[in-house]
């Protein structure tokens, strides 16, 4: 059964919400929005008592002509002051909201479960909070002034026509050249703000990228926190060069008015200057037309308001939605504190929802605590499956998983990820410094002694040292910039940094060459010391050593035992390494 959408008016009462904490700003803006509405008829309604008090011959002047020149530069200076008030203010208003909705929007993305992951692509969340958020303001702010503001414009400038006599002349007025000055002047600033933008974008964009993809990293090592900060303070660069781009847009429009109005009033001061005055009809005919005209442009604008509201709407509604997914449930109230490393899988049956076969069946297993055991089986064996179990990434559809005797599903989230460490064979680094992504596995501060010791004791020092700013050098996206077995051995260094009782290996020493590989595995060989390991082995000849191998075969488990005792049966697990073994001999 779907879910039904939103009413129109829910969404838009809930996105006047977020509008809501900003009320002050908001007010000067719709004031701002009134009274520069409130001008408009002012400029016909000058127009009858100029024309007939001024032009007219015989007539007497209301005012002297350097007067009337001047109300009517003071009043589209006004008019321009207001404008330029609403325009800002509104603006400020209109990225507030998109950053408060990005910063909701973020802090969800980092604590939705991993399914959540597997079904969106890292595109559509990408698109979800970089562009779908900022076609709400189109309705929260765009739609809400030109209703606002030309609806008082309608009324005043109908309610003048209505004044007026309708046999008056028609006066067409020349808008000044000067007008293409200022549009070149402030094309230059926009266009050079709008480099800052893209590339203030292009940082945010690379922030929220980073943190799908690393995801599972974040949530072990308990990152959420440290990335919502990085996170804010990229929205925060692109906010303030949002505002620097709305200056020379707010103040294009009422300068060019502003301009248009001072040739108007050299005109006008120079043709009462050279004309008798007498009373004629003029002043009202040229007061209507030019209110006609002014009337046009807010009404076609009033028309066309409803297709920028409804895209608002609709991306109001996929932001909503992503702000509305539940995050990782954490219904877990015990809080174990630093565990032994005793595991314990009881009939564990997991099935992902895009699959009708399990990929664990009725899977028991007991680690002790300090125990090696390597999991070993063909690809869809279920190995994967069962140490992602472990950090609650997924929940088991059946059975139970038993940490030093305390169910996981009865643990806080927090307690638990903080007794494990992983180092996966995709080693997941952070575009930032080394010194970082060391750091990264201590996020409540570490000193620089211990990340040089961690560093010391992952083998990773010594190419360090030889790196152009040693600790502070850029590694580049995901490590670009660093060897294979650099990067594991950061990641190594890392998993040491947190000083995990429970440690996961995803093969990290393959697709290393032999030297890499030997200074790996010696960091390894250091980081397993005294910690339950459970080491998912797809190269065989890395676990001989282990305390135990497991072997699984379609999500259940079929032989246990060490290396020797696995070959001398002959089973499943002899087979795989004679396999190994001769695909091994054929390449050399």
């Amino acid at each position: 059964m779907s879910t039904p959408h939103p009413s129109s008016t829910e969404l838009y009462r809930r996105l006047l919400s977020y509008v809501r904490p900003h009320a002050k700003v908001f007010a000067a803006a719709v004031l701002g929005m009134i009274l520069a509405a409130a001008t408009e008829p002012l400029f016909p309604a000058f127009m009858k008592p100029l024309l007939d008090g001024g032009f007219a011959r015989g007539a007497d002047p209301i005012l002297p002509p350097l007067a009337f020149a001047g109300a009517i530069v003071g009043v589209f200076l006004m008019r321009g002051a207001f404008t330029f008030l609403s325009n800002y203010c509104m603006h400020w208003v209109a990225h507030r909201v998109v950053l408060d909705l990005r910063t909701a929007m973020f802090d969800r993305l980092v604590r939705f479960p991993t399914q959540y992951y597997d079904d969106h692509s890292s595109g559509t969340l990408l698109s979800k909070i970089t562009y779908d958020v900022t076609g709400v303001t189109g309705a929260a702010t765009r739609v809400l002034t030109t209703v606002i503001k030309d609806s008082v414009v309608v009324c005043g400038l109908l309610g003048w026509l209505l004044y007026l006599n309708w046999k008056l002349t028609l006066i067409a007025l020349v808008v000044a050249p000067s007008m293409a000055w200022v549009v070149k002047t402030t094309a230059r600033r926009l266009r050079a703000m709008a480099r800052e933008t893209q590339r203030s974008m292009g940082e945010l964009t690379h922030v929220i990228e980073e943190s799908i993809e690393c995801h599972r990293v974040i949530k072990v090592y308990g990152g959420q926190r440290y990335e919502s900060k990085r996170f804010e303070g990229a929205a925060m660069r692109l906010r303030r060069f949002f505002m620097r781009l709305v200056v020379p847009e707010a103040l294009a429009n009422p300068a060019s008015n502003a301009l248009a109005a001072v040739a108007v009033a050299i005109i006008v001061y120079i043709a009462l200057e050279e004309s008798a005055a007498n009373r004629t009809t003029i002043g009202e005919f040229a007061s209507f037309i030019t209110a006609m005209l002014m009337l046009m442009a807010p009404v076609k604008r009033l028309t066309e308001v409803n297709a920028p509201l409804q895209r608002g709407l609709a991306a109001a509604e996929s932001v909503f939605g992503m702000i509305d997914t539940p995050i990782e449930e954490d219904r877990g109230t015990v809080d174990i504190g630093r565990a032994r490393g005793e595991i314990t899988y009881e009939h564990v049956t997991f099935t992902y929802p895009s699959r009708n076969q399990p990929a664990l069946e009725d899977v028991s297993l007991h680690v002790r605590s300090g125990e090696t055991v390597a999991l070993v089986g063909g690809s869809g064996g279920g190995k994967t499956t069962l140490v992602n179990l472990l950090p609650r990434f997924y929940a088991p559809n059946a059975g139970r998983i038993l940490l030093d005797g305390n169910d996981l599903q009865s643990l806080t989230l927090e307690s638990l990820r903080a007794n494990i460490a992983l180092v996966s064979q995709d080693v997941v680094l952070f575009n930032d410094t080394i010194y970082a992504n060391i750091a990264y596995g201590r996020q409540d501060g570490a000193s620089e002694a211990e990340v040089i010791r961690a560093a010391e004791a992952a083998h990773a020092m010594d190419f360090i040292r030889e790196s152009p700013e040693g600790l502070n050098t850029l590694i580049g996206e995901n490590g670009l910039r660093l060897s294979g077995g650099q990067r594991q051995r950061l990641a190594i260094a890392r998993a040491l940094l947190k000083n995990a009782p429970l440690l996961i290996l995803d093969e990290a020493t393959s697709a290393l060459d032999s030297e890499s590989e030997r200074h790996v595995q010696a960091a390894l060989e250091t980081l397993m010391e005294g910690r339950t390991t459970l080491v998912i082995a797809h190269r065989l000849s890395t676990i001989e050593h282990a305390d135990r191998i497991v072997v699984l075969e379609r999500g259940r488990i079929v032989e246990t035992g060490r290396h020797a005792e696995l070959l001398a049966r002959d089973g499943v697990y002899a087979k795989l390494y004679r396999i190994q073994y001769a695909t091994q001999r054929a390449a050399a």
